[in-house]
């Protein structure tokens, strides 16, 4: 498995109930089109499961440099 996972939010978080924003919001993300790179552990793996209707998921080996 490769160290990182890059999320990126594809659908809106609207009509969703209370427990999946939460989700979203504990990824980091905000609205459709936002991206973030986390850890790849079982911890972020069981958020985007939960969420995987709304996000798409890649694995990365490295972390990208921050702007």
């Amino acid at each position: 498995m490769k160290p990182y996972l890059h999320v990126r939010q594809t659908g809106s978080t609207i009509g969703e109930v209370e427990e999946i924003r939460k989700v979203i919001k504990g990824l980091g993300l905000r609205r459709p089109g936002k991206q973030v790179v986390v850890a790849n552990t079982p911890s972020f793996r069981g958020m985007i499961k939960k969420v995987m209707h709304l996000v798409a998921v890649e694995e990365i080996a490295t972390r990208p440099e921050a702007k």
